[in-house]
């Protein structure tokens, strides 16, 4: 593959061609019908082009329109069976591989960046990428001190190719939205388009792993690599070896599923805790899974582990995107979980409008709000809980029927921009659970980490506190 695409017009063509595709696609699967094919034998056949070529573009423009496309790759379980099946392909593909850029380019940047003796700086370095992102590409090395390395090399023009990417995907939101039911596409754009210039910065992305790696040193279950070196465009951290989780969901045992999935639960509501970050890039290829034993790397995909042990940990890459929450995750969505918990539908309603999710100018009936949040909220009811595609798939189906009252319901709530990347880190991590289809403790971890959810001892519940004060 030639160098990324950069000028406008070029990636403009490749991306105002997918909804041409689109159309021609209906046009011949029209004519196969006439000729007399199934329309369902069709349909999956005009399903599975549209995903060759969907993917086929996003993976070759990589930058925004990647970046995109791996957003929407956590959201797969939501499809319908009938649809996620010819997707499902293309969307692990992409979590893990993009066509490479080529070895003169990477050279060049290194050169540019390191200075022109940068061979020196390590005892060796693999030409061909071990990953392919949405901005840059990782290779495999040995630094000079002989610890192994990943090098993460930015596509020169890859800010460009971002914004570009992004505001034209805009543009086709409404045609791309069908792909995901119940999710307005257009604000996932929107805030993927905010995260751009943060994301390019390589020096942010170092600053957020090593405060991970620092507080996640000794931990048990999770492993963050260090950074070991760092400047524009080119990032150098340890390397970790294990099963990334994409192949997991496809070919792990149930085992290594339920681990997986506690671990990155666990991950998820514990890192703002303890590092004031969220980790808001939650698709499979930014984890891998590794056994307890060091000594065990060499077998990892042959091992079996332990599940009475633990047997795993989760390794956790890539914090290019990461949302500053210095008290930690918000203590109004443990508080709006409890109460809806308890059925405390007056108590949930009054929180949601103080915190912008109703507006002033909205009136809602609060028993409804209660029975819209309850199926969603169900992985936090139970000791365990099995996430499985279909149970998304209910979910989603739920909310986007325009039959449905919870769908009436949604279209009237409001996500306060404060909590929007929240909301899609866990939308995401949810989707990855249930791609994993693993059974997770879920209820153990919110009520470890998530402030809000378990009420304190000394903590007087609301009727108290205002009738001490009356």
């Amino acid at each position: 593959m030639s160098d990324l695409p950069r000028k406008a017009v070029t990636r403009t063509a490749k991306l105002a061609a997918l909804p041409l595709g689109f159309a021609g696609r209906a046009t011949w699967g029209l004519g196969k019908r006439i000729g007399g094919k199934s329309a369902e034998l069709v349909g999956r056949e005009l399903q599975q082009r549209t995903a060759e070529q969907l993917f086929k573009v996003l993976g070759e423009l990589k930058g925004g329109a990647m970046k995109f496309g791996q957003a929407m790759s956590v959201f797969e379980s939501a499809l319908p069976e009938e649809v996620a099946g010819p997707y499902r392909a293309a969307l692990t593909k992409l979590q893990e591989a993009a066509p490479p850029m080529p070895t003169r380019t990477v050279h060049s940047v290194l050169a540019e960046r390191l200075g022109e003796d940068w061979h020196d700086l390590f005892l060796e370095f693999e030409d061909k990428p071990a990953a392919a992102a949405s901005i840059g590409q990782v290779h495999r090395a040995v630094w000079h001190d002989g610890r192994e390395v990943a090098v993460k090399v930015q596509y020169p023009g890859a800010g460009e190719a971002l914004l570009s990417d992004l505001n034209q995907l805009s543009r086709f939101a409404r045609l791309l939205g069908p792909l995901i039911p119940g999710m307005d596409i257009k604000p996932l754009i929107a805030e993927l388009r905010d995260r751009v210039s943060e994301e390019l910065d390589y020096a942010l992305e170092a600053q957020a792993q090593r405060a991970h790696a620092e507080e996640f040193a000794d931990d048990p279950d999770v492993l963050v690599p260090a950074v070991v070196h760092q400047c524009e465009q080119v990032l150098v951290t340890e390397w970790i070896d294990g099963i990334p989780l994409s192949e997991v969901i496809t070919d792990g045992t149930q085992e290594q599923r339920d681990r997986a999935g506690q671990l990155l639960a666990r991950f998820l509501f514990s890192g703002p805790s303890r590092t004031g970050l969220l980790h808001a890039d939650p698709h499979p290829g930014n984890f891998r899974l590794l056994p307890d034993d060091p000594e065990d790397a060499e077998t990892t995909e042959a091992a079996e582990g332990s599940g009475s042990k633990g047997g795993w940990r989760l390794g956790v890459l890539d914090f290019g995107t990461v949302d500053r929450l210095p008290g930690g995750l918000p203590a109004t969505i443990g508080d709006s979980l409890r109460m809806t918990l308890d059925g405390d539908a007056e108590a949930v309603y009054d929180l949601l409008r103080e915190e912008g999710f109703v507006k002033e100018s909205i009136e809602l009936d609060p028993d409804a709000v209660l029975d819209y949040l309850l199926p969603i909220i169900e992985p936090a009811q139970a000791d365990e809980f099995t996430f499985t595609r279909g149970w998304m798939r209910s979910q989603a189906a739920r909310i986007a029927d325009p039959r449905s009252p919870a769908h009436q319901l949604g279209k009237q709530l409001n996500l306060p921009p404060a909590y929007l990347l929240i909301h899609r880190v866990t939308l995401s991590t949810i989707g990855v659970l249930c791609q994993l289809g693993a059974t997770v403790r879920l209820r153990d971890e919110l009520e470890e980490w998530l402030p809000g959810f378990v009420l304190d001892d000394d903590e007087p519940l609301p009727e108290e506190d205002s009738a001490a004060g009356a």
